[in-house]
C-alpha cells in the first residue's frame, strides 16, 4: 500500500470546534480572550506568522493584537502585559538577541521567557513550565485545572501522531507510545528538546540528532549515544521521524526509512523528497504543521483564560495558584536585580577606567 499525505488542515478542525464551543460558553457580553503578541524582530518570518496567526484568531472569534516594538523596549512592553488585568495571554516572537547574554547568567532571549506571567505564557517557556515537562509532572498543583501549559509547536506534532493512531487508545497516560521508536532531527529549545521529553514521557524511546551529537530520551533522562550511533542507524529503526533542519538544502536520506513510520516535516523547508517518500508502504508523510500549531496556541489561551482569568472566587482566601505565580515572579525579580547588580559593577569599572 502506497505511502498516505496526511493534511494537517483536516487535524485542525477538530480543535477549531473545540475552541468556539468553549467561546459559545463563556457567560453573555464576556469579551473573547487577548492574546498579545510582542514582535521586536526584523525577520519577515515572523511577521509573517504574526499576520497568519492573527487572521487565525479572528476567524475563531479569538482576540489577537500584534505590538511591534524596538528591542530596548521589550522588557517594558512586557511587563505591561504581565500587569495588564485585560491580556490574557503572551507570545513572545523570537529570536530577539540570539545568542547574547544577559546580565543574569543565560542568554538575553532566555531571561525574557522567563520574564512572561504563568499566567499568559501561552508557549510554555517559562522556567516553572519547562521544568515540569522535562520532570514529567503534568499538574502545577492537585487541582485538576492546574494543568501545565506545553510549547505549541511540540504539542501540534503529538495531537498529528494520535491522529496517525501511533498512539495506544489504552486509558494509561504515562505509557501510550510504549514500544515505539522517535528520532527527531531537531533539539531546539523551542521545538525538538520539548517534543523529546513530551514522547519520552508517554513512553516512547527517542533519538534526539543535532549538528553534533545524539541523544537518546527515555522517560526519566537522557544519554549520549556512542559514536558509533548515527542519523541513519536510528531512522531505519524509528516508527516516527521528526524533521526540523532550517536549511533549503538538507534531505533525509528516504531509503534510510522503514515501512509503515510516520514523518513530520516541522521546518520551513521541506527535508525530505516526497515523492520518493510516498513510494514507501504503509509511511503517513505531514508536510506542514503549522495549522494545527495554530489551534495548539488558541487552545492555550482559553485554557489559560479560564484557570486565571475567570471562575476566581471572592472569598478573600485567595487562589492556591498564586503561590506558584508568586514563586515565578520572585524568580524573575532575582535575577533582574542580579542583572541590574552586575551592570552597575561594570559601569564603576567603566568609571575608574576613565578617570585613569
Amino acid at each position: 500500500m502506497p505511502g498516505e499525505k496526511v493534511v494537517a488542515s483536516k487535524i485542525a478542525l477538530t480543535y477549531k470546534d473545540e475552541i468556539r464551543d468553549f467561546l459559545a460558553s463563556l457567560p453573555l457580553n464576556t469579551p473573547a480572550p487577548l492574546l498579545v503578541g510582542l514582535l521586536a524582530t526584523s525577520d519577515p518570518a515572523a511577521e509573517s506568522y504574526a499576520n497568519w496567526t492573527k487572521k487565525a484568531f479572528e476567524e475563531d472569534g479569538l482576540r489577537y493584537e500584534v505590538r511591534k516594538i524596538e528591542e530596548q523596549h521589550v522588557e517594558e512592553a512586557l511587563a505591561q502585559c504581565n500587569d495588564d488585568p485585560n491580556v490574557h495571554g503572551i507570545i513572545v516572537y523570537y529570536p530577539i538577541f540570539g545568542l547574547t547574554p544577559s546580565y543574569s547568567g543565560s542568554s538575553h532571549d532566555d531571561y525574557l521567557r522567563d520574564s512572561v506571567s504563568v499566567q499568559k505564557d501561552v508557549e510554555g517557556l517559562t522556567f516553572t513550565y519547562r521544568t515540569s515537562l522535562y520532570k514529567n509532572i503534568r499538574y502545577l498543583n492537585s487541582n485538576p485545572n492546574s494543568k501545565c501549559v506545553l510549547p505549541c509547536t511540540a504539542l501540534s506534532c503529538v495531537k498529528i501522531l494520535e491522529h496517525c493512531g501511533v498512539y495506544a487508545k489504552s486509558p494509561g497516560v504515562h505509557n501510550r507510545l510504549q514500544g515505539k521508536t522517535c528520532t527527531i532531527i531537531n533539539r531546539s529549545e523551542i521545538v525538538g528538546r520539548p517534543l523529546a521529553a513530551m514522547l519520552a514521557n508517554d513512553g516512547a524511546t527517542v533519538y534526539s540528532c543535532d549538528v553534533d551529537s545524539i541523544y537518546k530520551f527515555e522517560a526519566g533522562g537522557l544519554r549520549r549515544c556512542d559514536e558509533g550511533t548515527t542519523v541513519k542507524s536510528v531512522v531505519e529503526i524509528s516508527d516516527v521521524v521528526v524533521t526540523g533542519v532550517p536549511v533549503k538544502s538538507y534531505k533525509l536520506p528516504t531509503e534510510w526509512i522503514k515501512e509503515n513510520t510516520v514523518v513530520i516535516n516541522v521546518a520551513s523547508f521541506k527535508n525530505v523528497d516526497a515523492d520518493e517518500l510516498l513510494k514507501i508502504d504503509g509511511v503517513k508523510y505531514v508536510p506542514m504543521v503549522g495549522k494545527v500549531t495554530v489551534k495548539m496556541l488558541e487552545r492555550n489561551l482559553c485554557r489559560l483564560y479560564k484557570q486565571y482569568h475567570m471562575d476566581r472566587k471572592g472569598d478573600g482566601k485567595g487562589d492556591p495558584r498564586d503561590a506558584l505565580v508568586k514563586q515565578a515572579r520572585d524568580f524573575a525579580a532575582i535575577a533582574a536585580v542580579g542583572a541590574l547588580s552586575l551592570l552597575a559593577l561594570k559601569l564603576a569599572g567603566i568609571w575608574r577606567h576613565c578617570r585613569k
